[in-house]
């Protein structure tokens, strides 16, 4: 297959769900795109809904961050179809994941490795460039990440989560037989658990309001699970404290837990009128504060080498399956408070 036969003589078009603006979505059928220089064109085999996806046709994203109309999807796995000039005819076959952040390469940021952090202005599949809620995909090839050709690319659609999460713990650095915390038991938090228990800690201990998701963490390597009223008897008790939840009062609560010098992480996304931290307590206490927003090329790779070693399982996390037709459907899911919904994923 080639750049002049996307569709490898099979699909003459596609579909794909285009948000035309917030509250207004629809299902069009296309031609299949064709890759250009530096491109690859991907068929999309599963499609996860992320929260920020909700937001996107809700209107709930900051402008700044969002360009209308678009189709959303940057949580996808698929397998590569054809390529544009200039870029190697052995990945066609290829089963593959791909960044979603255009870094642009050029940058002091993006030269120092930190790919997530580019100066060259936001630019995110999904969001501001075509995403995989769709058949096909087109990406530059730079951004792939190619996988073994058994891969399940069902469980390799949460890898865009995982590689946030393998950001989160390469900026919290955990060692063996430390303490350490997750706040929030979503899939960023189960997630987390199973990439936080590959480093041998001492404890693992995931806090979240709902019973039935913390007890789905010691299924993956946590070993303790608590509710937010019992955690506050282990305030001061944790090296290594990475919240996942972005609930108004958990950047707080997460430094809380942290033991004097320990190290904090946020990975939750925050809205306005979240709970600060308090100062007078990050400076007695010697915190380290990170936050994560998004994943650079490293973490990706660490995520993805993770997923192919078998240390990260995403599969269990997959509760809900729609077709593309389905999509109003499965984004109501996102978002709806029920704890027995996990990752919703699209299949187109």
């Amino acid at each position: 297959m080639t750049a002049d036969d996307p569709a490898g003589g099979g699909d003459a078009a596609g579909r794909a769900v285009v948000v035309d603006r917030p509250g207004v979505h629809r299902l069009v059928r296309r031609e299949v795109p064709v890759p250009g220089p530096g491109e690859v064109l991907v068929r999309v085999a599963a499609a996860g809904i992320c929260l920020s996806d909700r937001e996107v046709l809700d209107g709930h994203r900051a402008a700044g961050y969002v360009r209308y109309p678009v189709t959303p999807g940057h949580e996808w796995a698929g397998t590569v179809l054809a390529v544009g000039d200039g870029v190697d005819p052995a990945l066609v076959g290829r089963r593959t994941v791909a960044e979603g952040f255009r870094a642009c390469g050029a940058c002091e940021r993006c030269r120092c490795g930190e790919t997530s952090l580019c100066l060259g202005g936001y630019a995110e599949t999904g969001f501001t460039e075509p995403g995989a809620f769709a058949d096909h995909l087109v990406v530059p090839a730079r951004l792939l990440h190619p996988l073994p050709d058994d891969a399940d690319l069902r469980a390799a659609a949460l890898l865009e989560p995982a590689a946030v999460v393998a950001a989160a713990v390469r900026a919290g650095r955990p060692r063996p037989a430390e303490r350490i915390a997750v706040v929030g038991a979503g899939t960023l938090g189960l997630l987390a658990v199973q990439l936080l228990a590959a480093t041998s800690p001492a404890e693992l201990a995931v806090i979240d309001p709902r019973a039935a998701r913390a007890d789905a963490a010691l299924r993956f390597g946590a070993t303790r699970s608590l509710g937010p009223d019992g955690a506050d008897a282990l305030h001061g008790r944790y090296d290594l404290v990475v919240e996942t939840a972005g609930a108004p009062s958990t950047a707080a609560s997460s430094c809380l837990l942290a033991r004097r010098g320990g190290r904090v992480v946020l990975t939750g996304m925050f809205t306005a009128g979240a709970t600060g931290i308090d100062p007078v307590h990050l400076s007695v206490s010697q915190l380290e504060v990170r936050s994560v927003f998004g994943a650079s090329s490293a973490a990706w790779s660490d995520a993805v080498r993770a997923f192919t070693l078998g240390l990260l399982d995403p599969a269990p996390l997959v509760t809900h399956e729609f077709p593309l037709e389905r999509f109003g459907d499965a984004v109501a899911l996102v978002g709806g408070g029920d704890p027995a919904t996990g990752k919703v994923l699209l299949r187109p």
